[in-house]
């Protein structure tokens, strides 16, 4: 599977896990080169607390799209150390 947005490849794994219809990605898997610190956070039920990424490719910057849970709760423990993405970031395979 591939994230790709504004032309480059933002993530790209063979081992990723769909919850509640999103693709996440090992963390590992980020092209660090086009991720950004946000402060942005939200909050899942089921989920706990979520941090967030920015994306920056070539000039254009996609605040808050890439989203992570750093300490999930227990019955979500299979999204830790894992990334997802929405704002137009497409999901391929």
């Amino acid at each position: 599977m591939k994230a790709i947005w504004n032309g480059a490849v933002i993530a790209q794994s063979d081992d990723t896990v769909m919850v509640e219809g999103n693709h996440y990605f090992p963390a590992s898997s980020l092209n660090r080169e086009f991720v950004h610190f946000s402060n942005h956070k939200s909050s899942c039920a089921w989920k706990g607390q979520a941090s967030y990424y920015s994306l920056m490719v070539n000039g254009e910057m996609n605040p808050d799209a890439v989203w992570y849970y750093p300490d999930p709760k227990p019955e979500a423990d299979q999204v830790r150390d894992r990334v997802a993405f929405w704002k137009g970031v497409k999901i391929t395979d």
